[in-house]
């Protein structure tokens, strides 16, 4: 009896003892798994709009990023630094805005821009390669989204002032001299041209010009216009190669005459014989003419219009004589011989132009 009261007694401590121990091991086992939960940490990754949400043991982004296989380069966006440690008391974010490339031609070279911007203008401000204020952007707006392989064109525009001199041509003017011979022409002065400035406003695209607009001119010299004289003395060259220079042409008709008595009525030892009515000697070079068409003193040139005759020459009207009216001449000549056969013959009298 006393044996089975021990076996009871030894029967209930021992399960008083595994009671005790399946509560123990119940009460550690609820108390570690509290423990490791509260060290977990919730992160969400947007990795250019894709998002991926973990818990983690980790410390970092870092080490949640390598442990996702999330590798960035220097030209990605990330929000923050991988360094940056995990809080246990909210969800960690982190944004990858991944870089494209964008290729830039300018100044005759093709400059690839990787960027994470989202907007031309944006990408600009991190660019070695940007636009002038008035240079011209080709394949985008500024205000374009920036895409993926993207090409934009720069074209340099440049405006400049240009001065450049060129020549004013100088005119010709032609003036008549009342001197001169017919046919004949002189410089009376050189000319000379002038000088004009023009400035320009020049617009240029990468280097070649596009554009010039006219902005001043300026007279910097006046051109000097050339003057030249031509002569309006008719004249001509008789059969001696004498330049017979005259201002009035008549056509008449030619007789001759000599001292004699024949001729003038006054024979040798009359005061008057070998004196024409003008007072000048009767000799060869001296002409009667009318006056009413031809006064007295002119000096003349007469060409006779035969030809088997020659030219009388220059002479003077010196004379006058009853049957010399009109368009008539009478000739004198020293031989009676020739007078005689001479006859009526046509001729041209030249009024000369200095009397």
């Amino acid at each position: 009896m006393f044996a089975v009261k021990r076996s009871l007694k030894r029967f209930f401590a021992l399960k008083r003892h595994l009671l005790l121990l399946a509560v123990v091991a119940a009460v550690s086992s609820g108390a570690g798994f509290g423990v490791f939960s509260w060290l977990e940490k919730d992160v969400a990754i947007n990795d250019n709009g894709s998002v991926i949400t973990v818990r983690t043991m980790k410390d970092t982004f870092g080490e949640v990023m390598e442990e996702l296989g999330i590798e960035v380069s220097e030209h990605d966006y990330v929000s923050v630094s991988p360094d940056t440690k995990l809080r246990t008391d909210q969800t960690n974010e982190l944004y990858i805005k991944r870089a494209v490339p964008v290729y830039i031609t300018a100044d005759n070279m093709r400059t690839e821009v990787m960027t994470y911007r989202d907007t031309v203008e944006e990408m600009f401000r991190d660019s070695p390669v940007k636009p002038g204020r008035y240079d011209e952007l080709i394949g985008a707006s500024m205000e374009d989204r920036i895409t993926d392989g993207m090409e934009l064109r720069i074209v340099r525009v440049k405006e400049s002032y240009v001065s450049e001199t060129e020549e004013i041509p100088y005119t010709i003017h032609r003036r008549a001299n009342k001197k001169m011979d017919e046919g004949t022409e002189r410089i009376y002065r050189e000319g000379r041209e002038g000088v004009l400035r023009k400035l320009y406003r020049v617009s240029y695209e990468d280097g070649v010009e596009v554009a010039r607009q006219l902005v001043s001119e300026t007279i910097l010299q006046n051109p000097v216009n050339m003057i030249i004289e031509y002569g309006t003395v008719p004249n001509f060259r008789n059969s001696r190669g004498e330049v017979v220079r005259y201002s009035k042409v008549l056509d008449v008709r030619a007789t001759a005459y000599t001292a004699s008595l024949k001729d003038t009525g006054k024979a040798p030892g009359h005061p008057l014989f070998g004196i024409t009515a003008t007072g000048m000697k009767a000799r060869k070079g001296v002409i009667a003419v009318d006056p009413k068409v031809i006064p007295l003193y002119t000096k003349l040139y007469v060409e006779i219009l035969d030809p088997d005759t020659p030219d009388y020459g220059f002479c003077i009207a010196g004379d006058v004589g009853g049957a010399i009216k009109g368009n008539k001449i009478d000739l004198y000549y020293d031989s009676q011989e020739y007078v005689d056969r001479f006859g009526v013959k046509k001729a041209r009298v030249y009024i000369l132009h200095d009397q």
